[in-house]
């Protein structure tokens, strides 16, 4: 049986066969099949892809091949125990995130994250963002996260209801069309000269699973530009952080590279530093994604900005105080 993309159905025990409808052309086969088979681990889907149990037009392909409208996919018969069933997201959260929405249209919602929630389930933790707006938006069936902030950071998220916006904000994030900022509360006088900070960024993981980066002539090349917002004495400084690539944990490394510590980063960060932030009340990391400004499918453009929280503001308060 041939089944349409715009029908996604659960797992089942029997061969499925998918046609690609020209709105998912261009999404790569592994991501396709994390949407099409809701709740089944990742380590089973790469599993069916590296044994050849899926097929594209009769044929084996890799994860990252990206599909193309009219391809048939042959979807392996895989079953799902009850017990991955998605866990109902409190109410509670769910209240918190939809209070945080700044923007929401027919294809796109835009919200202030808060600090201390991961955009996605995984690595212990049973749901995020993104598995709570499922929740709370069940007719939206194409959901999906535009892009990722740190669990410690908050901001400006964009969360996709349509296919076409997904892929026309991926396409102005590959690009420069999206204007993404962030504020960050660093160590010390922030030299005004310092604007740019243009450093290779190479990943890994620890045994223990953890992700680390670090400044390395064989990473990535990544660019972050830098602009001092206000100084606290010689102390402390609030700079504004434009990253213009987008490498996992860039600021944060970045700013360490520069010798400015961000205040609460438990990862990067200057324990003598974020200990005395938390003595003023600051108990969390203080990186804020606070202006974003994106393009629109029909040539219009969005801009935001998000304020901080309470905490953060209350911990500038006291920093500016005599």
């Amino acid at each position: 049986m041939i089944c349409g993309m715009t029908n996604i159905t659960p797992p089942t025990p029997s061969v499925q066969l998918v046609e690609v409808a020209p709105e998912y052309a261009g999404q790569r086969i592994d991501n396709f099949l994390v949407t099409f088979l809701k709740g089944v681990p990742k380590t089973l889907i790469y599993r069916i892809l590296r044994k050849g149990e899926v097929r594209v037009n009769k044929g084996r392909i890799k994860p990252e091949y990206k599909l193309q409208a009219g391809d048939i996919i042959r979807v392996p018969p895989v079953r799902v125990p009850e017990r991955d069933a998605p866990v109902p997201v409190a109410q509670g959260l769910l209240q918190r995130l939809e209070a945080a929405i700044v923007f929401e249209d027919k294809a796109l919602i835009v919200l202030n994250k808060p600090a201390g929630i991961a955009v996605h389930g995984g690595s212990g933790l049973n749901f995020g963002v993104i598995e709570a707006f499922r929740q709370m938006r069940p007719d939206a069936k194409e959901l999906e996260l535009v892009h990722r902030l740190d669990r410690d950071t908050s901001g400006l998220l964009m969360i996709a209801k349509k296919r076409s916006m997904l892929r026309h904000l991926h396409e102005a994030l590959r690009g420069d069309g999206v204007d993404k900022r962030y504020m960050a509360l660093v160590r010390g006088h922030w030299d005004t000269a310092q604007k740019r900070v243009n450093a290779p960024l190479l990943k890994s993981n620890l045994r223990s699973g953890e992700r680390m980066v670090e400044v390395n002539d064989e990473g990535k090349e990544a660019l972050t530009i830098f602009k001092v917002l206000r100084r606290f004495g010689d102390f402390a400084t609030m700079v504004e952080a434009k990253p213009v690539t987008g490498r996992t944990h860039q600021i944060r490394v970045h700013t360490l590279h520069a010798g400015h510590a961000i205040a609460g980063d438990t990862k990067y960060g200057d324990e003598d530093f974020s200990r005395e932030i938390r003595d003023l009340g600051g108990k969390r990391l203080f990186l804020h994604a606070y202006m974003l400004t994106v393009p629109l499918p029909d040539g219009g453009e969005l801009k935001l900005q998000a304020p901080v929280d309470d905490m953060w503001a209350k911990t500038v308060e006291r920093l500016s105080a005599p």
